[in-house]
């Protein structure tokens, strides 16, 4: 028996009457593998693939010819709306009555992914097995997050697996819908920005040394924003190598230094305090944290261990740090409300709303609807900063492409005036 792939070493087993299949297997660690192997009928390669600690998900006579299964930057990659419509329609199935591994196969026919299809292969095949469909999650981390599972997993145990699914569903979208709303505010801006530098650098490098030279030739006395314009192509002809390096090695210092606790600690201070921009972080993060604790109370898991799961989803390591102190506090007995007064991170609106929902019982309906709250004081910044940065753009794009055009004209002008 021969085994084929990528990562994996010839190795070879003498056999009689082999044939060449094609498989595809997931390590223990959610890893995929594919490729070829020969042996003399599937359930001998499948016992072959098993005695590696693989778990095979197809094999089949037919040997893979799609460039994704052998070139990874090809392959298909599981999207947050694929998790979205996944989740959906399998609370839809539970709800009508339909079991979970028949949910998980007619999704399985329906969806477009290959590399989803996958996953949903091997999790029916976990869950045959008689893994619960937690389990068969945890797998994926890049794919489901720990909040999903844990969701997941404690609606498993209360079974209310169909209603958590709705919920998350509606979770996941509402995520979805205010990462597109701060994306296409930045998207603009970014885009002009990047034309402009791009614009700017081609001027440089091609344009200017060549009117630079026209001038030399007719010995015409040049303005000073033409000999500033001239010294500034000189000096990106010249240095742009070293300019250049010392961007990437600036990037990548900053880099492993924003990887370290400390690094963390500044970056997000400081974007907690910029400008506008910090106003949108700060609500964009208040509304996951609310949003997602509010979830993870809805299905039955205990405050600290939701407080727990919805710190890793602030994506800021002040607010982490906070949010599992606030755990901490009311093990020793502390109210949720009272442990979050503590904080300026928290708004008082906020930390009201949250003495209200323990005191009336409804703690995760308090939460959604602050969740809310938040998501639209996003919106409107949203709105006001793209309404303040357009005519900002136009304004800075206008006195650049008039501080050229007047360098590169008047000495023209001048020479014009000498002939007559």
């Amino acid at each position: 028996m021969t085994l084929r792939d990528s990562g994996q070493a010839r190795m070879t087993v003498c056999a009689i009457l082999l044939m060449t299949l094609y498989y595809k297997a997931v390590t223990r660690d959610g890893k995929f593998l594919n490729g070829l192997i020969e042996a003399r009928d599937e359930k001998e390669a499948a016992g072959y693939l098993r005695s590696k600690d693989f778990i095979p998900i197809t094999i089949s006579r037919q040997e893979g010819t799609k460039l994704s299964d052998f070139i990874p930057i090809f392959s298909s990659r599981v999207k947050s709306k694929d998790i979205v419509a996944f989740t959906r329609h399998l609370s839809s199935m539970l709800t009508s009555g339909i079991t979970l591994i028949r949910s998980l196969e007619i999704i399985k026919n329906q969806v477009n992914n290959d590399a989803l299809k996958e996953v949903l292969e091997s999790m029916t095949a976990d869950i045959e097995e008689g893994k619960s469909l937690s389990m068969a999650l945890s797998k994926y981390p890049q794919i489901f997050s720990p909040v999903y599972v844990s969701l997941i997993r404690a609606s498993e145990s209360s079974g209310l697996l169909d209603k958590a699914l709705l919920r998350l569903a509606d979770t996941l979208e509402k995520q979805q819908k205010l990462k597109g709303t701060i994306k296409a505010a930045l998207a603009y801006p970014v885009i002009v920005v990047t034309m402009m530098i791009a614009v700017t650098f081609i001027m440089m490098i091609f344009v200017i040394p060549q009117l630079s030279s026209l001038y030399e030739n007719l010995n015409v006395e040049l303005p000073l924003p033409t000999l500033i314009l001239i010294t500034l192509s000189n000096w990106t002809i010249m240095f742009w190598p070293i300019v250049l390096g010392i961007i990437i090695i600036s990037i990548y210092l900053f880099t492993r230094w924003h990887r370290t606790l400390e690094g963390k600690i500044v970056i997000d201070g400081i974007l907690l305090k910029m400008p506008i921009f910090g106003k949108i972080i700060k609500n964009s993060i208040l509304s996951e944290f609310s949003r997602t604790l509010g979830a993870m109370l809805g299905s039955g898991t205990l405050v600290i261990e939701s407080l727990k799961e919805a710190s890793d989803a602030t994506g800021n390591v002040l607010y982490r740090n906070a949010v599992l102190d606030v755990a901490k506090r009311i093990e020793k007995g502390i109210t949720m409300g009272d442990a979050m007064s503590i904080y300026n991170l928290f708004p008082q609106n906020l930390v009201e709303l949250v003495k209200i929902g323990e005191q009336t019982g409804k703690l995760d309906e308090t939460l959604v609807r602050a969740s809310e709250y938040f998501e639209n004081e996003v919106d409107q910044s949203v709105k006001i900063l793209t309404t303040a940065l357009e005519p900002a753009i136009m304004v800075a794009l206008g006195i650049g492409v008039a501080f050229l055009v007047f360098s590169i004209i008047m000495p023209i002008y001048q020479l014009t005036n000498t002939i007559q």
